[in-house]
């Protein structure tokens, strides 16, 4: 397969008997390292030009804080009605729970409705279109009749635990792609959010839906949102990053973004693979603690360099505040891995679903045009995440250490760039 190597969250999975399961040929990624058409000295260099560039820039021309958060766009005359879109996607989930309960062992259409079009499918489409989930999500079809109010320090916290779940399911988990597995973790998932509305109402489902989350915090960065008085505007894709909200969990829930995302990448290296099948733990085993241990250290370099950016700024408190400096971070690493999977499989997962006969074209996306788009995807979002993080610094630090306190801020994207390039192009 030249678009990709066997890197896929569900790929290599094999159905009873040996043969190739419903999602064996999922890949994605640019291939060995020796067909790279980027070269990994042209594309460190490059990120680091980037970066240092901007960073310098910013420094000397930008003093003042310029984003206007929810209170910036330009109004929409737009209303669309939401019933008629969220029945539509109760209708499909349906369709996708009917393949996986009855649908055949082989060609089945619902790992690829799920990890594809849904999980995939909904990073483009946010960036687009804002906040797709909240309009489309079955769940708020329940009425809105809290029984209690939605504990403040509960934040997003139950976000990040079902994004973490979802993520080992679809990394770790022995058959990540058969129908039983998906099965069990959407009953789990539609019982959670099914408790968590009758109870907390449509609060729940704002913070503790993970789907909707992901599709939100993607969404900040989409030119289409909302105003703080809840009219549709279309509006500098900054200023809608710079109306996330802090929260409690709001760092948890991207950290499992960007560790997740590292160690799908990680996770197809040989000596990994080799551990996995010959260690002591089991591939179950290490790769949860693999996993665990990813999302771990992106947190634990965030707090650090958040640690000295605000002992060197004098202001305390100021993880929270920078957690939307890591969304665009996440969302390049999102399309850097996933990029070709919805090109190649997006069109033979829509004829699967249809009952069509359809292969996937291998050939839709060059491998140049892959790593070009990886690479691009990568640069871009740290760029974008300086670009956050320095508005952001010289609204909250004393203006004679707004640039210096950065500098912690500025290694921690170097870091994070350096690690994305590294595991997408030489794992």
């Amino acid at each position: 397969m030249t678009a990709g190597t066997a890197g896929s969250p569900v790929a290599g999975v094999l159905a009873p008997g040996g043969d190739p399961g419903p999602v064996g040929v999922l890949a994605h990624g640019v291939g060995e390292r020796a067909d790279l058409p980027i070269p990994l000295f042209y594309a460190y260099a490059g990120a680091f030009a980037a970066l240092v560039v901007s960073f310098l820039a910013l420094g000397l021309l930008w003093a003042d804080s310029r984003f206007r958060g929810d209170l910036a766009g330009r109004v929409i005359p737009v209303r669309l009605p939401a019933r008629p879109a969220r029945v539509l996607a109760l209708l499909a989930a349906v369709h996708t729970l009917g393949w996986l309960a009855v649908g055949p062992d082989t060609e089945n259409a619902g790992p690829y409705l799920v990890y594809v079009l849904f999980w995939v499918g909904l990073v483009p489409a946010s960036l687009l279109l804002g906040p797709v989930w909240r309009a489309l999500n079955p769940f708020r079809l329940l009425p809105n009749r809290p029984r209690r109010p939605y504990p403040p320090g509960l934040g997003y916290w139950p976000a990040a635990a079902g994004l973490l779940a979802f993520t080992w399911m679809e990394l770790v988990a022995p058959e990540p792609a058969a129908p039983l597995t998906l099965l069990a973790f959407l009953t789990l998932y539609g019982a959670a959010q099914l408790a968590g509305t009758l109870v907390y109402g449509h609060a729940w489902l704002e913070r503790g839906d993970p789907f909707e989350v992901y599709s939100t915090l993607i969404g900040h960065l989409s030119p289409l949102g909302r105003r703080a008085d809840g009219r549709r505007v279309l509006r500098n894709p900054f200023d809608g990053l710079d109306a996330v909200e802090p929260a409690p969990g709001l760092v948890a829930t991207v950290c499992v973004l960007l560790g997740s995302t590292g160690y799908d990448g990680f996770s197809s290296a040989p000596a990994w693979v080799d551990a996995l099948q010959s260690g002591p733990l089991g591939r179950t085993g290490l790769g949860t603690l693999g996993l665990l241990a990813a999302v771990a250290g992106v947190a634990v370099l965030y707090a650090a360099c958040l640690g000295a950016a605000g002992l060197i700024g004098g202001t305390r408190g100021l993880a929270a505040r920078f957690a939307h400096s890591l969304l665009p971070i996440a969302v390049g690493y999102l399309i850097a891995h996933y990029f070709s999977l919805l090109v190649i499989e997006g069109r033979h997962t829509v004829a699967l679903a249809l009952g069509l006969d359809a292969e996937p074209d291998l050939n839709a996306v060059a491998p140049a045009t892959i790593a070009t788009v990886q690479v691009l995807a990568i640069v871009l979002g740290h760029v974008a995440g300086v670009v956050a993080a320095h508005d952001r610094s010289v609204r909250l630090l004393p203006p004679a250490r707004a640039v210096a306190g950065q500098i912690p801020l500025f290694v921690l994207m170097v870091c994070y760039t350096v690690g994305g390039l590294t595991l997408l192009l030489a794992a």
